[in-house]
Parts: structure tokens; sequence; C-alpha cells
């Protein structure tokens, strides 16, 4: 798995993740690219910086995320919140489990069920490769840690 900033014609910047660069390479010439945040289809990679967390990036995130918010149309953002609902509702968070928690399941060691959490793109990588079936969910849809209900395995 490969993840690239893109940029629209709006300037929204978000994140996307493609099996390969060829992937990317498909989609965008078939136009299937599309901005998470208003939607066009005038969407390019972006200039890409060495991922080193930080305090400030990380309150970066978040100020980028809230921005997207507020730009994003009241009917996406209903649609974002009832997915989040869906999510808390129905899925746990597995935090920094959760490759090891979708490869038990895919191998039946596990009894399977709705999960979320942390990847590393390695560890992405790794579970398409296996065949794992997993998606990246919009930051828009992930549902903030403290709101998260977490259910007891026994």
């Amino acid at each position: 798995m490969i993840r690239y900033d893109l940029i629209c014609e709006n300037e929204h910047v978000f994140e996307a993740w493609f099996s390969n660069s060829s992937d990317y390479d498909r989609q965008e010439k078939d136009g299937l690219l599309c901005c998470a945040v208003c939607a066009t289809s005038q969407v390019k990679k972006a200039i890409m910086a060495p991922n080193v967390s930080t305090s400030r990036k990380k309150e970066q995130r978040r100020e980028t995320e809230q921005k997207a918010l507020s730009v994003m149309s009241a009917d996406a953002r209903k649609m974002a919140e009832a997915v989040k609902a869906e999510i808390r509702k129905n899925c746990e968070n597995v935090g920094d489990k959760f490759a090891d928690e979708a490869r038990a399941m895919h191998y039946g060691e596990k009894e399977s069920r709705g999960i979320y959490g942390k990847a590393s793109p390695r560890e992405a990588s790794e579970l398409a490769e296996e065949g794992v079936g997993i998606a990246p969910l919009p930051d828009a849809c992930v549902p903030e840690e403290g709101k998260v209900e977490t259910k007891k395995l026994n």
C-alpha cells in the first residue's frame, strides 16, 4: 500500500491509499479520483515531505480536519456523523493492534467482528498481500477516541 497526499483545484489537501503507484496513475487517468472535501474531480498529487510525527503536526492535522469539516456540505456532515455513529455502535476500536486483530479474524483464530484502529503503511501492505479485507476510513468518518464505546470480549 502507498499513501499519497492529494490536492484539489480548491486547494483541499487529503490523503488517499493505493495498492501501488500504477493504481494511482490508472485511477487518475480514468477520472476516478475526487476530493474528499468538495467532491471535485480535479485532483492531483500534492508535494509530500517525509512523515515525522510531532505534536505540532498533530495539532495542524486536527485543525485541517476541522477546516475540512466546516467546508463540507451539511448533507456530507450528516452522512459522516451517521457513519461515525454506526462505527461506534457496531465496531470495536482495537487501536494499534488493528493488524494483529484483522489477521487473527482472517485466519479464523478469532471470531469475526467489526473493528477499526491504526495500521502502519507496512502493516496495511502486508494485510493486503495476505488477502485480508481492509479499507482506510476517511478522516471525517473516524470516531473521536473519547467517544468510542469499548465492548468487553468476555
